[in-house]
């Protein structure tokens, strides 16, 4: 008797990893999050992600910077390119 099996795999990515000493940022880049269902796919790979380093998520959009339930950071582009200090 021969058993096929067949996996499948949703790969998923970080857009970025960035290190300063011993801290790591993981930080997601999106043009846009107009509803739940794009953030979710957004952030899918950082929820993935086990370590208490910081999670960024940069869109495109202005919007004002906050943190969502999981502990990861939105803000725009602008605010990530410009504001000193923050990471």
């Amino acid at each position: 008797m021969r058993l096929l099996v067949q996996l499948i795999y949703n790969q998923l990515e970080v857009d970025f990893i960035a290190s300063n000493g011993t801290e790591k940022y993981y930080i997601q880049s999106a043009y846009a999050i107009h509803d739940e269902e794009k953030r979710m796919q957004e952030i899918a790979s950082l929820k993935k992600i086990e370590d208490s380093f910081k999670k960024i998520v940069i869109v495109g959009d202005d919007i004002a910077t906050y943190t969502d339930e999981n502990g990861f950071v939105y803000m725009s582009l602008f605010d990530f390119l410009l504001k000193k200090n923050f990471i």
